[in-house]
C-alpha cells in the first residue's frame, strides 16, 4: 500500500538531489579555476591619472586613518587626487578629510543616505569641476590602502582592463566572533568567487571597496543606488559585456561588523537587494547568454539562479538526515550520496584556505561556519518575504590596526 507513496518521495528526493548537486559542481568548478596563481601584470612606464574616491557618513573614527594609507601609497602625488563625500554627516568627517588635503564635498538635504547615491553625486561634482581621469579607485571609509595598490591598478589598466577588483581584505578579526568569521570567509570568496572567475574568463565580484573604474564606464554606467548597489551595478556592466577582473595583489584592509546582531542589517539589506536585482536581471542574463554564447553573461545568471553555498549546505546536511531515517523505505542509495555531498560541501571552504595560506585561526574560525550557515539562511527567507521598504543603514565603525595577515 505504501509503495506508490514511496517511490514518489524518493522521486522528490532524487530530483532535489540532481538540483543540489548541480550547485555544488558550479561552486566547486570555481575553487578548481582558483588553482591557478593569476599572473602579475607588468607595471607600464607611465602612470594614469587616478582619483581615490570615499563615501563617508558619520566617519570620524576612520577617515584619517583611510587618508593617510592613500597619501603614504607608492604612487605619484602629481597623478593622484582624493576625494570625499561626507554625506549627511553629523561629526567632523569633513573637517578632518579637508586637513588632511582630501577635496570634500558636503552633501545634505536630500532624502536618499545610501551609497551609490551619495557616490553618483560625487562623481556629478567631480565633472563639473573639470577635472579629467583616466579612472576612480573607490574605497569605504574605513579601508586602509596598502602601499603598492594604485601601482597595481595601474599596471592592469595598461593591460586595457575596465574594471578591476582589488584583494579585500578584513583586518579587525580580533574585535568579535563575526568579524573573525567575516573575514576567514573574505579569503575564501576573494580565491574563489573572484580568482577563480578572472582564470575562467568570467567577471569578478564588486566587493565595494578597493574597486577601480574607467572614467568612460562609470559616466555611462555609474554605480546606480539601491540597497545593493555594488551587485547590481556588476550585472549591468556584464550586460554590456564588460567583466570586473581580479587584482590579487592590489590589496585594501577594511572592516566588518564584530557582532551579529551588528551584521544582521548590513546581511539583511545586502540578501533583499540581491534578490530584487537577480529577479529583475538573472532572466535577461540567461537569455543573452544563450543567444550570445557568452560564458561570463551565463555566469551571472547562474549566480541568480542557483542556491548560495549556504542554503545548498543547509538543504544537503537536512535531507541526508532526513534519507538516513527514513533508509528502508527509500531507494538504497540516496543516503550515501548524500552524505558523500555533505562531505565535499564541508571540505570545500578548507580547500579555499589552504590555497591562500591561510593561518591556522582562519581554518578554527570557519568550523563554527555551520551557525553561520542556519543565521543566513533564516535571514535569506526573511529579505525575500519581508514587506515594506528596507533601507540603508550605517554600519558602525571604529578605528583598527592594519591586519598581519
Amino acid at each position: 500500500m505504501l509503495t506508490p507513496l514511496v517511490t514518489t518521495l524518493s522521486i522528490l528526493n532524487t530530483l532535489i538531489l540532481v538540483c543540489i548537486l548541480a550547485g555544488a559542481i558550479y561552486w566547486f568548478i570555481l575553487a578548481i579555476a582558483s588553482i591557478r596563481k593569476i599572473a602579475h601584470p607588468t607595471r607600464p612606464a607611465t602612470y594614469a591619472r587616478l582619483a581615490a574616491v570615499i563615501p563617508a557618513m558619520d566617519e570620524e573614527a576612520v577617515i584619517g586613518q583611510t587618508i593617510q594609507s592613500i597619501l603614504a601609497a607608492n604612487y605619484p602625488a602629481d597623478y593622484l587626487d582624493i576625494y570625499v563625500v561626507a554625506d549627511h554627516c553629523q561629526d567632523n568627517t569633513a573637517d578632518i578629510a579637508r586637513s588632511m588635503g582630501a577635496q570634500t564635498y558636503e552633501r545634505t538635504g536630500t532624502f536618499a543616505t545610501d551609497k551609490g547615491t551619495a557616490l553618483a553625486w560625487l562623481f556629478d561634482r567631480i565633472i563639473e569641476s573639470g577635472k579629467v581621469y583616466t579612472a576612480y579607485v573607490i574605497f569605504d571609509a574605513d579601508t586602509l590602502v596598502q602601499p603598492g595598490l594604485f601601482d597595481e591598478m595601474n599596471a592592469s589598466l595598461a593591460t586595457g582592463a575596465q574594471v578591476i577588483q582589488g584583494k579585500h581584505i578584513i583586518r579587525n578579526e580580533r574585535r568579535g566572533w563575526f568579524a573573525a568569521l567575516a573575514w576567514s570567509m573574505f579569503i575564501i570568496d576573494n580565491r574563489y568567487q573572484n580568482h577563480g572567475r578572472t582564470n575562467l574568463g568570467f567577471s569578478a565580484k564588486n566587493m565595494g571597496d578597493s574597486i577601480c573604474i574607467r572614467s568612460e564606464i562609470l559616466s555611462e554606467q555609474w554605480m546606480g543606488s539601491g540597497l545593493t548597489e555594488d551587485y547590481a551595478f556588476r550585472q549591468r556592466l556584464l550586460l554590456q559585456g564588460i567583466k570586473i577582473q581580479y587584482n590579487p595583489y592590489a590589496i585594501g584592509q577594511g572592516e566588518a561588523p564584530p557582532s551579529w546582531h551588528e551584521a544582521r542589517p548590513q546581511r539583511t539589506r545586502w540578501l533583499r537587494g540581491t534578490y530584487l536585482a537577480n529577479r529583475s536581471t538573472a532572466p535577461r542574463m540567461l537569455s543573452e547568454g544563450i543567444r550570445k554564447r557568452d560564458l561570463a553573461l551565463l555566469d551571472g545568471a547562474l549566480q541568480g539562479y542557483l542556491p548560495a553555498y549556504s542554503t545548498l549546505t543547509l538543504v544537503a546536511v537536512i535531507l541526508s538526515i532526513i534519507s538516513w531515517l527514513t533508509q528502508p523505505w527509500i531507494w538504497g542509495w540516496l543516503p550515501e550520496v548524500w552524505t558523500s555531498l555533505v562531505i565535499l560541501l564541508f571540505i570545500y571552504p578548507f580547500l579555499g584556505l589552504a590555497l591562500e595560506k591561510a593561518p591556522l585561526k582562519a581554518y578554527l574560525v570557519i568550523l563554527t561556519g555551520p551557525i553561520f550557515i542556519v543565521w543566513r539562511s533564516i535571514l535569506s527567507i526573511y529579505a525575500r518575504y519581508m514587506r515594506g521598504d528596507l533601507r540603508w543603514v550605517r554600519t558602525p565603525r571604529q578605528a583598527e590596526q592594519s591586519s598581519p595577515h
